[in-house]
């Protein structure tokens, strides 16, 4: 019961939800998708196999992911193709791990920046009515920088050991992000 407990917050829909709750609400929510959280992950690991600045593409992320959390908690409009461009980002962010693309900071920063706004999206989209705003996504930003440390960390640990195991990952994510392409589509 114990280690299920915390998944029944990211999903509200009794009483008590305040701002501990809200927050871990936007906590939960990157770390039970699958999508999210591969996505996440593999900022921070290729982050650290390839480029020299380290945090620029993970701060890029978590930046956009803001705006792009901000823009889905409005309620104005409604964001075209968000699912198909969280699986494209999948498919790109793993072709990048895959190849160790070795790209400028501002191309790294860039590309991950752009699939963030559809993260974002996605994560303010799905704000919980009676969760507080603000809390809700600092929860979210705050999972989301602990994934990519994640990554980088593991990303650090592989730099020098291995070559083929962040290869396979990236093939496998990259995997994963086509299939939920054909799904979305």
């Amino acid at each position: 019961m114990l280690a299920t407990s915390g998944v029944a917050l990211a999903h509200p829909g009794h009483p008590g939800h305040d701002a501990a709750s809200s927050f871990a609400a936007g906590f939960l929510h990157p770390l039970t998708g699958a999508d999210h959280l591969c996505a996440m992950i593999v900022v921070g690991l290729w982050s650290a196999l390839t480029a020299k600045r380290v945090w620029a593409a993970p701060i890029a992320f978590v930046a956009m992911l803001a705006a792009g959390g901000l823009l889905g908690m409005m309620h104005w409009f409604s964001l075209p193709l968000v699912e198909p461009m969280i699986a494209v980002s999948l498919l790109v962010l793993g072709l990048m791990l895959a190849t160790r693309a070795q790209l400028p900071g501002w191309a790294g920063a860039a590309i991950v920046g752009a699939f963030a706004i559809f993260h974002g999206f996605a994560h303010g989209a799905e704000l919980p009515d009676e969760a507080s705003a603000m809390h809700y996504m600092a929860g979210f930003l705050v999972a989301t920088g602990m994934l990519h440390c994640i990554g980088i960390a593991a990303g650090v640990a592989l730099r020098n050991r291995t070559v083929w195991l962040p290869r396979l990952l990236g093939a496998g994510v990259l995997a994963y992000g086509a299939t939920l392409l054909v799904a979305a589509t």
